[in-house]
């Protein structure tokens, strides 16, 4: 299990916020506002060669900051917020090792076949991470788009992650019922991933300590990858960065 830091941005600014607050034309539930510059998480995931870490725009006016943070590390870190294939190949000569996609792939809540095919041709399989991040709703986790508000007709089920595994790098799968708000981690949706999941794929949403890292390492059966955010304490939380650096260090 590696560990796979974030960029969190809202308004140009570093930020950990409660996943399913993000709506149009009102402030979301924020946990944490940092006073530090994107380059400087940027450069700490450097030093610390977590590479494959995430710059996540959420919402617009963070373009200049997420430049910011991919110029602090070229190649190390992947970017997504408003990725299009009109823009994503701009977003890699910035910097970005891949672009992360989810809004962009669905129109009128269904998979747009011809905008994957787009993405494809704009920057290939092997530079596209997509986000399957997803809310339950009548048993089964929807893929949801548009800042986390709009459910889509995709299940995050065997089929489709067997499906869209052939167009893309990785997965990144926020929990987004459980984002942001350190009450414990969507046992199983990281259960599913663990049994379904044919490529690497990331999981975000409720970790809150080590004790969770303990039974997502479990659970995700060592093929999981995990982000924590609102718990570190470089986000105002508890856990201390480095130790969970040192716990997820592959041993030799």
């Amino acid at each position: 299990m590696k560990f796979r830091p974030c960029i969190d941005l809202h308004n140009g600014k570093v930020k950990q916020i409660v996943g399913g607050s993000l709506a149009d034309g009102a402030e979301p539930e924020t946990n944490f506002v940092s006073e530090k510059p994107p380059a400087w998480y940027a450069e700490l995931y450097k030093n610390d060669g977590l590479s494959g870490a995430h710059v996540i725009k959420l919402g617009s006016g963070n373009n200049d900051a997420a430049k910011e943070a991919l110029a602090a590390w070229p190649g190390g870190m992947q970017v997504g917020g408003g990725v299009a294939a009109d823009n994503a190949a701009e977003w890699l000569e910035a910097g970005a090792s891949h672009v992360i996609v989810t809004s962009y792939l669905f129109q009128k809540g269904q998979l747009d076949p011809n905008r994957l095919d787009q993405l494809l041709a704009a920057v290939g399989p092997e530079r596209l991470v997509i986000d399957l991040s997803c809310r339950k709703k009548d048993g089964q986790y929807h893929v949801v788009t548009d800042r986390w508000q709009t459910f889509t007709n995709m299940i995050v089920n065997e089929h489709s992650l067997k499906k869209l595994s052939g167009f893309c790098a990785e997965f990144l799968i926020h929990g987004v019922d459980v984002e942001g708000k350190q009450q414990g981690m969507d046992e199983e949706l990281i259960q599913l991933l663990a049994d379904h999941c044919p490529i690497p794929c990331v999981y975000a949403g409720g970790v809150r300590n080590f004790a969770d890292l303990e039974k997502l390492n479990t659970a995700g059966q060592g093929r999981v990858d995990v982000t924590v955010g609102s718990a570190l304490d470089i986000f105002g939380g508890a856990m201390p960065y480095e130790e969970v650096v040192a716990y997820c260090r592959p041993t030799e």
